[in-house]
């Protein structure tokens, strides 16, 4: 995997679902120096796009705010909206530039203000390529699906 400085953190992200909207898991390997921490959760009815933010907040609400984050992950929306089109949205007031409102909107709101005045690095990873933490993060998002279906049995 990646080395980065030690006064920051490398973070790997994924999100899944099974059916879209559907049942939906997100994953995240969290490496602080030596230490390596992973995290999942999972939801009953969601996107593949949410849970992808999902991903990256959860990340981002357990590692210190003062460390730098280098984040990696294999969504284009998330990259693309954070070093792309979140700064445009919030200009017009949450709407996209067809005029229309921002999907996930309250997702994208959570990880805006989770990255104020935060250095977060955010870097794209081609998915299912042989990347070792995305591989990590997408077998994580993947675990917390089969565990929900598991526990909703019949209900499911």
């Amino acid at each position: 995997m990646d080395a980065h400085p030690k006064d920051s953190y490398t973070v790997y992200t994924d999100g899944a679902c099974k059916g879209n909207p559907g049942i939906g898991g997100w994953g995240a390997l969290i490496i602080d120096a030596d230490q390596q921490t992973t995290i999942n959760g999972s939801e009953v009815d969601t996107t593949n796009n949410r849970m992808e933010l999902m991903a990256v907040i959860k990340s981002l609400e357990i590692v210190d705010r003062d460390r730098a984050v280098v984040l990696f992950t294999d969504s284009q929306y998330v990259k693309k909206g954070m070093t792309e089109w979140i700064s445009k949205w919030k200009e017009k007031s949450w709407l996209t530039a067809s005029r229309k409102p921002v999907k996930n909107l309250d997702l994208w709101k959570s990880l805006d203000c989770l990255t104020q005045g935060r250095a977060v690095s955010w870097n794209w990873v081609r998915g299912h390529s042989g990347n070792k933490g995305n591989e990590i993060a997408d077998s994580l998002a993947n675990a917390a699906i089969e565990d929900l279906t598991r526990e909703m049995g019949n209900n499911f």
